[in-house]
């Protein structure tokens, strides 16, 4: 995908929140067709209200950090979604975090850290949160334009090179793949992808 001009704001609800050693869920629509993926991301937890935050203040709003994993499904994401990215990253479970939240007095520097993603123990993914496309600073401040953020709200901010979309041949994630993702200072995330199965009709 091209490098985008501005960040690529989705949403995923509440009901996509998940533990850092729960089960990863796939519904039966989201096993209709492969596609099924997986991003570590550096997931930054506001603290106080921001609205029209300064890039250069930005981080004052933050209360922590956690890892986290997008899970999307691309055929769900990029050609079921209408263009809206939801529908493929918002299924129930779809965005374990964790394992804690280290606040900023032990994260100084959020772009400063080594971010991983290891796919049944095989390294998929591994950077550091300074090639991020957008830094966390710029994301506050892009997202709070004209919209309060508020203490709790989890932003997701991006994944590096080495999803399975972006493989050849892709990599899809299949029932009982262990995902784990891993940020340098806070932790580790491990969830077990589950194929969820269809229920006896009576």
């Amino acid at each position: 995908m091209p490098l985008p001009k501005y960040p690529i704001l989705f949403y995923k609800p509440i009901t996509s929140l998940t533990g850092p050693t729960s089960p990863i869920p796939v519904p039966l629509p989201a096993q209709e067709a492969p596609g099924l993926d997986y991003e570590c991301e550096l997931v930054a937890i506001i603290g106080r209200p921001a609205l029209n935050v300064p890039a250069s203040s930005a981080l004052d709003y933050v209360l922590g950090y956690a890892v986290g994993n997008d899970i999307s499904h691309r055929e769900w994401q990029l050609k079921r979604g209408g263009g809206q990215w939801a529908l493929g990253k918002g299924f129930d479970g779809w965005a374990p975090y964790g394992p804690g939240i280290a606040s900023t007095d032990l994260i100084r520097d959020p772009q400063a850290l080594r971010i991983s993603t290891k796919l049944n123990g095989e390294m998929v993914q591994e950077s550091k949160t300074e090639d991020m496309i957008f830094g966390v600073r710029d994301t506050i401040a892009f997202l709070s334009r004209g919209t309060t953020l508020l203490p709790g709200d989890l932003i997701f901010t991006g994944t590096p090179e080495g999803v399975g979309m972006g493989r050849t041949p892709q990599v899809w994630l299949k029932h009982g793949d262990v995902v784990e993702v891993g940020l340098e200072g806070i932790g580790t995330c491990t969830n077990k992808v589950e194929f969820v199965k269809e229920k006896a009709r009576l």
